[in-house]
């Protein structure tokens, strides 16, 4: 019955959109040494389709990975709770912005994953003041000996900002780097942000050396922050998921 349970819930999370056969890029960089930061618009369906590919691809190459996930720390017996069956996911508390049917089901197939794979942790890193700060430090103190993967808000993903007010502070993969860790970060792109009725989205990797990615980042995430436009996606993204509605 487990079994079928689990199955129905991967099947649930990765029907849909058309994957690229591009993610081995970063599925080569979930490894020992490194934190790899996926970002994502909030409640959208195929970032927790993505990322749960991306789990599952890391376990089958690497048996324990350790998964961060922008939930208040305050939660984490929560979803210890429903790791071991002993609530439901609908107990965990998420931020409105964050909470939607697919974080949802990510959890829960994550939960179900690590019924069967120990050696999965799962870790919820956020809190309610000094976000990043707090991020970055709960990733700081996870064991370095297995893969970190991370979903979090696609500015957390930025390792350099030039900010044009004084009250700019450095995001999760910022301080991550200022403290010495090799982080890699993914933010997703979705062109353009609704498509029409049943009108389904097809994915594709652009990598940061890509003329492409140079505009993606400025036109998405440095429009949404006070900060200088960057003239190079150098030390500041890896590379980018798009995400487009199909023809």
């Amino acid at each position: 019955m487990l079994k079928r349970y689990f199955f129905s819930i991967y099947l649930v999370l990765l029907s849909g959109p058309v994957w690229s056969d591009e993610f081995s890029t970063i599925q080569d960089n979930i490894k020992p040494g490194n934190i790899v930061i996926i970002g994502e618009t909030h409640q959208k369906p195929e970032s927790a389709q993505l990322f749960a590919l991306l789990v599952d691809s890391a376990l089958k190459r690497h048996q324990c990975l350790t998964v961060g996930l922008e939930i208040n720390h305050n939660q984490q017996p929560a979803i210890d709770a429903v790791t071991k069956g002993e609530t439901r996911v609908s107990e965990i508390k998420i931020p409105y912005a964050i909470d939607h049917p697919g974080m949802r089901k990510l959890i829960d197939y994550l939960a179900k994953l690590k019924s069967k794979t120990p050696c999965l942790r799962i870790e919820a890193i956020d809190a309610d003041q000094d976000r990043d700060e707090h991020m970055a430090d709960r990733l700081e103190h996870l064991q370095r000996d297995e893969p970190i993967l991370v979903l979090l808000g696609g500015l957390h993903t930025l390792k350099k900002v030039k900010w044009t007010v004084k009250s700019g502070g450095p995001f999760v993969a910022e301080i991550l780097v200022d403290h010495g860790y090799q982080v890699k970060s993914y933010p997703q792109r979705w062109l353009p942000e609704r498509c029409e009725n049943g009108q389904g989205r097809s994915s594709r990797y652009v990598s940061a050396f890509d003329p492409e990615a140079l505009p993606i980042l400025n036109e998405s995430l440095m429009s949404l922050i006070n900060a200088k436009r960057h003239r190079s996606t150098k030390d500041v993204v890896d590379g980018f998921v798009v995400w487009e509605c199909n023809l």
